[in-house]
This record gives C-alpha cells, sequence and structure tokens, in this order.
C-alpha cells in the first residue's frame, strides 16, 4: 500500500492565528499583555505553544518562566486553544482537491503531528478533513514525538503501508528531519511554518501550492 502520510499545522491548515491567539491568552494571564501578533509571529506559531510563550516573555523583556510556570501554562494554553481552535484557521488553497486526486489514484493517507491527538481530531473535524485520513497520531499518541520516527513509523503502519513505498508531506526542519530519520523521502510546502527558507532544509520536493503536490509525489513514490 502506498501511503502518504501529512502533518497538519503550517501543511495542510494555517492555524497560527488561533495558536498565537491562545498565546496572548496565557501572556495576559500572568501580566505580560497580549505581546504576540498574529502577522508578525505567524512563522514562530509552528513551533508550538511554549515557543510562543517564550518568545512573549522575551519581547517584554521579562524574565524566562521556571521549568513549573511555563509547564503550567503549557496547561492553560491547551485549555484556551481547545475552546479557540478553529476561529481563525483555514484549509490551504488547493488540499481538498488534492486529496481528491491521491485518493483516486490509490493512496492512504494518514495525520503525524506534534499537536495533542485530541486537539487534532476536533480539528480536522471542523475544518471537514478528518473523514480522509485513515490515521492520526498526535504528539502525545506515543511516549515520543517528531522528530523521533516512530510517529511517523506507527502512522504508516497504521494505513498498512510500507515505509519503503511512504512520504511524509510537512512544513518545517521537524518534518524534515524526521522523514530523514525513517529513511522516507519528504516534501516541504513554502507557505508553512518554515516559509521560503524551506528550499534551504533540501527537502526531496518543494512545492508552492497544493495543485503541484501530484506531480511531486509521482517523482517520489
Amino acid at each position: 500500500m502506498r501511503s502518504i502520510i501529512f502533518d497538519l499545522d503550517g501543511t495542510l491548515a494555517d492555524t497560527s492565528g488561533d495558536m498565537i491567539a491562545a498565546g496572548n491568552h496565557c501572556l495576559c494571564r500572568i501580566g505580560v499583555g497580549a505581546v504576540l501578533d498574529p502577522v508578525r509571529d505567524r512563522a514562530a506559531a509552528f513551533g508550538g505553544a511554549r515557543a510562543l510563550l517564550r518568545l512573549g516573555m522575551a519581547r517584554a523583556g521579562r524574565a524566562a518562566l521556571t521549568a513549573a510556570d511555563e509547564d503550567a501554562e503549557y496547561v492553560a494554553y491547551l485549555a484556551a486553544y481547545g475552546t479557540m481552535l478553529d476561529r481563525h484557521s483555514f484549509v490551504f488553497d488547493g488540499v481538498e482537491a488534492a486529496l481528491d486526486r491521491l485518493a483516486v489514484a490509490g493512496f492512504a493517507m494518514g495525520i503525524c503531528t506534534n499537536k495533542p491527538a485530541g486537539l487534532a481530531e476536533t480539528l480536522l473535524q471542523r475544518l471537514g478533513l478528518r473523514d480522509r485520513f485513515g490515521v492520526l497520531i498526535g504528539a502525545d499518541t506515543l511516549p515520543v514525538r517528531k522528530p523521533d520516527p516512530a510517529p511517523l513509523r506507527a502512522a504508516v503502519a497504521g494505513l498498512g503501508g510500507d515505509p519503503r513505498q511512504s512520504l511524509l508531506v510537512g512544513d518545517t526542519v521537524t518534518d524534515r528531519d524526521t522523514a530523514r530519520a525513517l529513511g522516507v523521502p519528504v516534501i516541504l510546502v513554502s507557505f508553512g511554518g518554515a516559509g521560503a527558507g524551506a528550499a534551504a532544509l533540501e527537502p526531496d520536493a518543494l512545492i508552492g501550492h497544493f495543485d503541484d503536490l501530484d506531480a511531486a509525489v509521482a517523482r517520489l513514490v
């Protein structure tokens, strides 16, 4: 079974606006204020909650949170994000049509994300994409997360696939490193977390729109 595994945030959907809103909620909660900007800090959002909290503290000229305080704010972030995870998020142009074409071509498809699995399930349902994927591996599905290759391996196995006939579609160095660790090709998008810098990560293919995905897949699997 040929399989394609997708990252979620920054790859299939732009979720940065809601992640930044949740980060600002936590920063306001501890008296820092809403110092994160949805445009300026879009790329940072794809680094996750802790990256946003650290950026906000540094921008405000505040001392870094202790490990215990950061853990507490991470829990608060997840709670806040869960209430707003689809207010600003949207599926990138061309995603659904590309998934349709890949399904017709006989590919099995899954998700491997560093977003907690429950939040990823809810978000995909609300975006209308969940039924398109046969498996979802989140940050808390296994004891390890990307760039460890185990979550990607589990996603492929969950589809009944073989890593030798699989690839990963992502947007950051984390996805590149995950694919390399498992020995599968990686396609990066140039409109996600790494932006134009994705080319410097030397993926096996780079796409600027989902209309280009089919041709890239055909070259690699």
